[in-house]
């Protein structure tokens, strides 16, 4: 059944949490992608086809004028012109059939891609220019290039405004908090200092230095 593979891309869509990525999924989409195909392949020529159907109709019509008036050749002319009317009708709702699938097809696409797009910037503001691997695994190519330029972008608009933007999405209670150090990272830039930090050290910073490394899943914050 026509749009049956789109309609199942826009449903895993909708499945997903919000503002949570599954994998994308590269073998439906080229499904997809390839139905789209095959409309358009057969869409191109019914059009060329009604096309003809509509310039013998105006033969048929031309020729009406130049024929005599008589019963015969009128009956001739109707049951030609009914014939070609026929055909054509028959190909314009196969044309139909097939635009109305590919737009439905073009629409569940471009929904799949423009709500990924919206988490992928959403990401931009949290993740700095790394993305955990958990996150990055599940992204196409094409996402990823999309979330680098994106990235990229939003530096250098912060660099232009020598302000951080990312920081402190929502306001805190506090400038400092307690984390718990995930992975050894060595040497880290803290404020204007350099600290040598181990796994599962436990430090209260503040919340402006730690909050990069969290959003990287290298820090995690302790509460209570």
């Amino acid at each position: 059944m026509y749009g049956r593979k789109a309609s199942e891309l826009v449903k895993e869509l909708a499945s997903s949490e919000p503002g949570q990525l599954s994998s994308f999924n590269n073998d439906l989409f080229a499904q997809v992608l390839e139905e789209c195909n095959g409309h358009l392949h057969h869409l191109q020529p019914l059009m060329r086809k009604i096309q003809e159907h509509e310039n013998k109709l105006k033969d048929t019509g031309r020729s009406e004028d130049e024929m005599g008036n008589s019963e015969d050749e009128r009956r001739k002319s109707e049951a030609a012109k009914t014939v070609i009317q026929a055909a054509m009708k028959s190909d314009q709702f196969g044309a139909l059939v097939h635009h109305l699938s590919l737009v439905r097809n073009k629409r569940c696409l471009m929904a799949y891609v423009y709500n990924r797009a919206e988490v992928i910037r959403s990401l931009g503001w949290m993740c700095d220019r790394v993305l955990p691997a958990e996150i990055e695994e599940r992204l196409s190519s094409t996402e990823e290039e999309y979330f680098k330029n994106h990235a990229a972008t939003l530096q250098s608009y912060m660099g232009g405004l020598d302000l951080d933007l990312t920081v402190d999405m929502v306001p805190p209670k506090d400038p400092y908090i307690k984390v718990r150090v995930v992975d050894d990272m060595g040497g880290v830039l803290l404020g204007d200092q350099t600290a040598n930090v181990a796994r599962h050290a436990i430090m209260f910073l503040r919340r402006i230095d730690a909050e990069q490394y969290i959003t990287q899943g290298q820090m995690e914050e302790l509460t209570g």
